[in-house]
């Protein structure tokens, strides 16, 4: 892949050190910060210019919750059609979605970093290009099949991994409250796996304007009545970030090996 974009927190862009380039063979040939005017608003970027032997490459790498220069924008006020405008218009092969999640299900647990292959979007919030004329778009397969089979297999060495299962069902939660247990509960009867606030909205545009995504899932916490022997353990936002930053290693394999196919 030549031209790849990323959407992820801060503590990805801080590994971008040159170390996770170097131990895949990509040479970093020159970095750029910019903002990109979009009819949504400007959209801040960074780029780096990459060597992989004969070929350069390109990561494009996007800040979700960018807020005039600080990393705090409330996932509910987030900017998803300025963002997706930008990286369509920065002509990238793909996005690479890193999104941070509660684990619902036993068989993801906090640690593992796993693959979405369907979203679940109850919110009620509309997100779509397409507000003047009716446009319909299939959300049926709403990831892409081949990025996420090569994903998986990155993921299954990277994390020891046989038969585990490493596809799931993504629930959108309006936040930017944490859910509640009885909430949770209803979730995972219904079919979601993991539980967050942002992701399924990216895909949605996306899918809109043919651009194909994946979306790693780090399982950064137990949801809300979920956490083994104290189901009435509080969440900490801070707690969450620090150990979806610590889960890394894994999506820095994944970003490398799109970069080197």
């Amino acid at each position: 892949m030549q031209r790849l974009a990323i959407i992820g927190g801060t503590g990805l862009l801080n590994m971008a050190t040159g170390q996770p380039f170097a131990d895949a063979g990509l040479e970093v040939l020159a970095t750029d910060s910019f903002e990109v005017e979009t009819p949504y608003g400007n959209v801040p970027l960074k780029s780096f210019q990459l060597q992989h032997g004969s070929s350069e490459k390109t990561l494009v790498f996007l800040q979700r919750h960018h807020n005039e220069g600080k990393p705090n924008k409330p996932p509910h006020n987030i900017n998803h059609h300025a963002n997706i405008w930008a990286l369509k218009n920065a002509n990238v092969d793909a996005i690479l979605s890193v999104c941070s999640v509660g684990c619902i299900v036993q068989d993801f647990p906090p640690g593992r970093v796993g693959l979405a292959d369907q979203y679940i979007d109850f919110t009620g919030q509309t997100t779509t290009f397409h507000d003047d004329e009716a446009e319909f778009t299939s959300v049926t397969v709403p990831f892409d099949r081949a990025m996420n089979a090569s994903l998986e297999s990155v993921l299954r060495q990277g994390q020891g991994l046989t038969d585990e299962r490493l596809y799931f069902t993504y629930w959108l939660a309006q936040g930017p409250q944490f859910e509640t247990a009885a909430e949770v509960r209803a979730i995972e009867k219904l079919g979601g796996d993991v539980v967050g606030m942002t992701m399924p909205r990216e895909a949605k545009l996306c899918r809109e304007v043919a651009l194909p995504y994946a979306a790693l899932l780090i399982g950064s916490n137990w949801a809300a009545g979920k956490e083994p022997g104290d189901e009435n353990a509080d969440l900490s936002h801070e707690a969450v970030s620090a150990e979806a930053n610590r889960r890394l290693g894994p999506v820095w394999n994944c970003i490398t090996s799109l970069l080197t196919q």
